[in-house]
């Protein structure tokens, strides 16, 4: 399940791409699959080890062009061991609301972009994310967990500060939304509960089948209840920083 679209970046063989906080690996899969020279970036060895086992099983099974690159590098997003533009993409999906020094972890990712290379950030969405605060506490108020709710012209103007120019907005996974409101509603960790696993079943067979029905009907509500809210940016060949950033 892709929260960023991967043929708004341009993200074909030979480009140098790094998924930061890339989690479970599923954005640094597509790029893999598509020939890039990915590493994937994450501060959990564990979800690291995950993605390198990953990586080596689609290159066994010829699901990746020999061709293609991949990496798994542990590490801090607010500190990446990278040089000034060393990626031609940047991708940052579901990672900012976690780091309560944002506008650090915005300076690094577009630092090691690439002058005329693209950034995609992807973040909870306001409406949904703030259903979900109101519902339950546990679902944000843990360790590592969300520190904030933003709205897409805001986080805009936080990328847009360090140089970056805004190319596109889009939303996703409306489906996903109910879903974690009814997770809210009677308990984030209650997996078992009828209602949260039969919505589940729903969700793994929408994912395994991509049905027309359904995805037509995610299209459509996207606009409006999507989940995830993703921000498209292009750094310019020559990039002016405001003074403190």
């Amino acid at each position: 399940m892709l929260t960023v679209d991967f043929d708004r970046l341009g993200i074909e063989p030979g480009v140098r791409v790094i998924d930061v906080g890339c989690g479970a690996g599923r954005h640094s899969f597509e790029a893999c699959r598509r020939g890039a020279d990915i590493v994937a970036f994450d501060q959990n060895a564990e979800d690291l080890a995950g993605v390198a086992a990953m990586f080596e099983a689609m290159a066994a099974a010829g699901e990746a062009p020999d061709y293609a690159k991949a990496e798994t590098v542990r590490g801090d997003a607010l500190d990446l061991p990278y040089g000034d533009g060393e990626f031609d993409v940047v991708i940052a999906s579901e990672i900012l609301e976690h780091i309560p020094h944002d506008m650090q972890a915005i300076s690094e990712l577009v630092r090691v972009l690439k002058p005329g290379g693209a950034l995609a950030v992807t973040v909870p969405r306001w409406l949904p994310e703030r259903i979900c605060w109101a519902l339950s506490d546990e679902y944000h108020a843990n360790e590592g967990g969300h520190v904030r709710i933003y709205r897409a012209d805001q986080l805009r103007d936080k990328v847009t500060a360090h140089g970056l120019r805004h190319r596109h907005t889009a939303h996703a996974h409306a489906l996903h939304a109910p879903y974690w409101w009814l997770k809210c509603a009677v308990g984030v960790s209650a997996d078992k509960h009828p209602l949260v696993s039969m919505y589940h079943r729903m969700l793994v067979w929408d994912m395994m089948s991509a049905p027309a029905l359904t995805r037509v009907t995610e299209r459509l509500l996207d606009p409006f209840i999507g989940k995830s809210v993703a921000l498209y940016f292009t750094k310019p060949k020559s990039v002016s920083r405001r003074a403190g950033l």
